[in-house]
């Protein structure tokens, strides 16, 4: 069985009373390319914030390689608009118990009954709760876990944006180059004074040889605000490849492009995916692109999942239909 390289459960992003993505689970395993659609406002880009840390998330976990990356719980009022699951196993002092349960132990006729009742009713709490702490080893705690984007990046994922967002003034080369210092084996002080040549040497060679086996090696030098939109876009993942991912989230990297480029951008994607062993997370509206690309795909509806599956599964989904297409009105008689 293949890793499971990202695993999200019950996330849920509540912006005060607006529910942006409604207890989310997704999983992406070993070396799958797996899509994320919906119509828009679905969430998916939100989901996408949530996950590499730049917003943090009302409830919920996202496990990276088997390791909890973030966690969260309601707090606050969001407790009182909170409609996901799981509220109260992020709480110190949930309340776990059963009030028929309870009343049955009241009611009994003897101290006999009642204490086989209660007995029966504390083993049922024990092994509920040993359950839940089994699922999540900081259940029942006030334990988050809140790292920033960089700190995300540094574990191994990366992503790129529905808007290209290269340094625009710097050249292709530095636009790499600067993502390199992610995976730096220097300090600020090293760094400052430049007493590691040789390994600002290594950073630049590698930054060299990935331009190289992206074919923007000639465009080097160019100014990365001046490169046509699909080369800008290559760029923007090649410069998310330098830091070295084992996952990477596509936002829309479709957009703008024209047959032509999509269909270059199939290929590219199933070649970084096959050369970097990369597992893909990908925001697409693409449709043909998805369905070709896509080992499985989830389907966000006003931010929540409606409906997940292999291409063929989901592209015949009543539901899926609906929400992009709308539900005709009866034809009368």
């Amino acid at each position: 069985m293949s890793q499971k390289i990202l695993h999200v459960e019950n996330m849920t992003m509540q912006f005060g009373g607006v529910v942006a993505v409604n207890n989310l689970s997704v999983d992406v395993n070993e070396g799958e390319i797996v899509a994320l659609i919906g119509p828009n406002g679905a969430g998916k880009t939100t989901a996408f914030n949530c996950i590499t840390g730049v917003y943090e998330p009302t409830n919920g976990r996202v496990d990276f390689l088997g390791q909890p990356m973030i966690r969260n719980h309601p707090q606050g009022k969001m407790i009182k608009n909170y409609s996901g699951q799981n509220a109260t196993l992020y709480t110190a002092h949930p309340d776990l118990s059963d009030p028929d349960a309870l009343a049955a132990i009241e009611a009994a006729e003897d101290q006999e009954t009642r204490s086989v009742l209660q007995a029966a009713y504390d083993k049922e709490q024990a092994d509920r709760t040993e359950a839940l702490r089994a699922a999540d080893p900081h259940a029942f705690s006030d334990h988050i876990l809140r790292p920033t984007p960089d700190r995300i990046t540094h574990l191994g994922v990366a992503r790129t944006f529905q808007n290209i967002r290269l340094f625009s003034a710097l050249t292709v080369f530095e636009n790499v180059l600067i993502a390199k210092h992610m995976r730096a084996k220097q300090n600020v002080f090293s760094a400052t004074f430049r007493f590691n040549r040789a390994e600002e040497k290594r950073m630049q060679e590698e930054a060299m040889s990935l331009l190289e086996e992206q074919d923007l090696a000639h465009l080097k030098d160019e100014v990365a605000g001046s490169l046509p939109y699909g080369l800008q876009r290559r760029l923007e993942i090649a410069r998310a490849l330098a830091t070295q991912p084992k996952l990477l989230l596509l936002d829309e990297p479709a957009a703008g492009m024209n047959p032509q480029e999509t269909q270059k951008l199939t290929d590219f994607i199933h070649k970084i995916r096959d050369e970097y062993s990369l597992s893909i997370l990908m925001i697409e509206h693409h449709m043909d692109l998805v369905m070709r690309i896509s080992d499985r795909i989830y389907v966000l509806d006003f931010g929540k999942l409606i409906a997940q599956g292999t291409p063929a599964e989901v592209q015949n989904n009543p539901r899926v239909i609906e929400a992009y297409l709308g539900v005709a009105d009866d034809a009368e008689d």
